[in-house]
């Protein structure tokens, strides 16, 4: 097995097909038996191409065995379907974009009946796959020494024990530790240039929405590499 981890996309559709080109040529100059994508989430909202990116991860999950985990800003788009007072976050943290992608056209502030009628247009313009593709996300994935969330995990609780809104949200606290996990974290989240690679966690959210760069760790067997999006 060879694990391909894949950092937010954040609505980069044109990185996220370049990034999957280079990691499929990287399959076929070094074969494995099985290849395993796992995309730490944050596929929606800021970048342009939100829709487009999910039909490409719907598209690439069934070719590929794949590994699609829940991102903060997938739990907001979903929940603002029923909960209306989550709106006007959402469109600040990026839903504008989403919205648009989708063919609903928003303000970045909306009152309480736009909001209504952005809800029923959101809902009236979301596939049925994309639907069954946010419902199925993932909090977590382990693989051997390796443990995935989108954001981190909360120090001093057992990565089986983890709550949802510590691997969607948590920053500080999981950034500052030096806490052995019991497992390499590799996660996302909190944008950096570079990737972060610490004995206890890797980050590697290289903020492709603004700096272009989408990044890929590698992990095969005891070697790590990256697979990112600059250059030709």
């Amino acid at each position: 097995m060879r694990l391909y981890a894949v950092g937010d996309i954040h609505g980069r559709l044109d990185l996220l097909e370049k990034l999957l080109l280079r990691t499929i040529a990287d399959i076929a100059a070094r074969p494995i038996v099985r290849p395993v994508f796992v995309f730490l989430g944050d596929y929606i909202d800021r970048g342009p191409s939100s829709r487009e990116t999910i039909d490409r991860l719907i598209e690439h999950g069934h070719q590929h065995e794949s590994v699609f985990l829940k991102g903060n800003h997938e739990l907001i788009a979903i929940k603002c379907l029923s909960d209306r007072s989550l709106f006007d976050q959402w469109l600040r943290l990026g839903g504008h974009e989403t919205l648009v992608s989708y063919g609903v056209a928003a303000e970045i502030r909306v009152g309480v009946k736009q909001v209504v009628q952005l809800q029923a247009a959101f809902h009236s313009a979301m596939p049925q796959a994309h639907f069954r593709f946010f419902r199925d996300l993932r909090p977590s994935f382990a693989c051997g020494d390796f443990f995935f969330a989108h954001a981190g995990v909360k120090p001093a609780i057992e990565l089986s024990r983890q709550k949802e809104s510590d691997l969607l949200w948590i920053r500080e606290e999981f950034l500052s530790s030096t806490d052995d996990f019991g497992k390499i974290v590799v996660h996302g989240h909190t944008p950096i240039n570079e990737i972060e690679a610490r004995p206890n966690r890797i980050n590697i959210d290289t903020g492709a929405y603004v700096s272009g760069r989408l990044t890929c760790l590698v992990i095969d067997n005891n070697s790590l590499s990256v697979i990112d999006t600059l250059g030709p």
